[in-house]
């Protein structure tokens, strides 16, 4: 490959950024070339040139909090003293996942400009990030703009395309024709995951490697009789044009059970059980048990309690789409899309309880239905526009999802670059996903490498001990300008990965384990790190 240099006097990579001589000056090239920066293109921007941007508001940029291993506490603890947008940017799950619609700071902006008022979009952030949020803008006087400020800051903002394309966003879901589902667990397996087959030629949506799809489900209707017969009410009481149990079934969040629940339960009781309500309103937990307590099992610890049904559908909150990380190529499968879901199910005390999502995939819809469906682009997860580029992709699990879609793409486009996956679940006989696939790929040349970890096979090993066994060849492929990728568990699987690659880079760079921390940054900088986790 032919390098490209940049004008004199003009390096966006520093020279302290830890790359060889050819591939620092072959990426300064590359983002000249792309920034124009012969004088007619724009200016790179702060991010490229690493630059220390500074808001109207004296804010320096910089985002510490902005790492999903955090805890909420432990991000809003880095986050002291800033501006209070930047502290809502924090109360976020810190995925950039665009469950809500935005990525975390677009959502932390919007809230503070009084352009989103919804402070429950954060699903991985569930309670915990609503009760800061909501927190935060009690310091702001609830919110309250001056009409004329409003009104400016309204004006000044950019229109969102993706909020008038169908199917482009939660706030526009078209339909879309479930196929079929097909389980990829073998027998003796302690896991039910689903190969989910769903047709888009009727709805037109397209989409990239990297996508997520997102599903509105509906809740079990087994679980909303439950929930009625809890509060004595009649199915078909009417909520706006339809029943109370289409209601519940359609539009509402059954798990957790909210803040707003308890304080309506408050109301309706007294004694010690209006304490204990009151306690659970305010995020307390009088008996251990709050972060068991969905809509059922909260009424089921107050029992007897008939609330009016419409002031009991109005405390709860409204039901969130899922999303799942796109498990196939268009060009590979035109006019479908696949997704790999494990069916969630566990029990607490004597009942079973059931991601709601997950198992209406896995149980409730039919084949030849239709569900409320669209495609979330991704934020920064993507395959190298040059097919020769080195990728390494780590996936435990259902973990795989966007790699087979990005094998499935290279394979596809006749990408010449070489690729490694590491996979890994409990046992090798009954939870190999899409082995015969794989086994095509290595054949076929598209996958180079493949290495597996098994945990409950023997001893328990992890995609990690692998990448620390495999060490050498994985530091040689990053200094081979390899792009690298992980998707799954943000909190334990992605940390213990990142420290492997780390550990890696030090050993074999021959650096200290702050230089190979500085390493891994920069590979995330330009984009040559890129995480899905959840």
């Amino acid at each position: 490959m032919t390098i490209q240099s940049p004008p004199p006097g003009v390096a966006l990579i520093p020279e302290s950024a830890p790359f060889t001589p050819d591939q620092r000056a072959w990426l300064n090239g590359f983002f000249a070339g792309m920034l124009s920066l012969d004088g007619s293109g724009p200016a790179p921007s702060d991010a490229m040139t690493g630059a220390t941007p500074v808001a109207g508001d004296g804010d320096d940029g910089a985002a510490p909090w902005h790492d999903p291993t955090l805890e909420i506490d432990e991000r809003m603890t880095l986050a002291e003293g800033r501006p209070l947008r930047r502290r809502m940017m924090a109360a976020m799950a810190q995925q950039d996942c665009g469950q809500c619609g935005y990525n975390c700071e677009d959502y932390a902006n919007a809230i503070n400009e009084q352009a989103e008022p919804r402070l429950n979009l954060c699903v991985p952030g569930g309670k915990a990030t609503a009760r800061m949020l909501k927190q935060l803008v009690e310091e702001m006087g609830g919110g309250v703009l001056d009409p004329d400020e409003k009104a400016a800051k309204e004006g000044a903002k950019p229109e969102k395309a993706t909020d008038v394309q169908p199917g482009r966003s939660r706030e526009a879901p078209v339909l879309a024709r479930f196929v079929s589902r097909q389980r990829l667990n073998g027998a003796g397996s302690e896991k039910s995951t689903n190969h989910i087959e769903i047709d888009l030629t009727e709805c037109g949506l397209d989409y990239e490697p990297g996508d997520s799809f997102g599903i509105l489900p509906r809740n079990d209707p087994t679980l909303v009789d439950q929930i009625l017969a809890a509060i004595g009410a009649p199915a078909d009481f009417p909520i706006g044009d339809k029943t109370l149990r289409d209601a519940l079934i359609e539009d509402t969040s059954l798990a957790p059970a909210p803040d707003a629940l308890f304080l309506l339960i408050s109301y309706l009781t007294g004694g010690e059980r209006k304490r204990k309500a009151q306690a659970l309103a305010k995020g307390q937990d009088p008996d251990g048990d709050a972060a068991t307590l969905d809509v059922l099992a909260a009424l089921e610890k107050f029992p007897g309690l008939h609330p009016d049904p419409e002031a009991f559908y109005e405390v709860l909150e409204p039901l969130q789409p899922r999303l799942y990380s796109i498990s196939s190529s268009l060009r590979a499968n035109p006019g479908r899309v696949s997704l790999t879901v494990d069916a969630v199910r566990y029990k607490i005390g004597e009942r079973e309880r059931h991601g709601i999502a997950s198992t209406y995939l896995a149980d409730r819809i039919e084949p030849g239905a239709h569900v409320k469906a669209y495609v979330q682009k991704a934020h920064n997860f993507a395959l190298p526009k040059d097919g020769a580029a080195p990728i390494i992709m780590v996936g435990p699990g259902t973990g795989i999802a966007p790699f087979r879609s990005f094998l499935q793409e290279r394979h596809a486009t006749d990408a010449t670059g070489p690729a490694w996956l590491f996979f890994g679940h409990q046992r090798r006989a009954s939870d190999f996903f899409y082995e015969a696939e794989l086994g095509l790929f290595m054949n076929a040349g598209t996958l180079t490498k493949l290495s597996l970890a098994w945990s409950r096979d023997g001893q328990k090993v992890y995609v990690q001990d692998r990448m620390r066994e495999e060490s050498a060849e994985l530091f040689a492929w990053l200094e081979n300008g390899a792009h690298f990728y992980i998707c799954g568990d943000a909190k334990r699987m992605a940390k213990d990965v990142e420290a492997a690659l780390t550990d890696a880079v030090a050993q074999h760079g021959k650096v200290s384990p702050d230089d190979a921390k500085a390493y891994i940054a920069a590979l995330k900088k330009v984009g040559r790190y890129q995480a899905d986790v959840y």
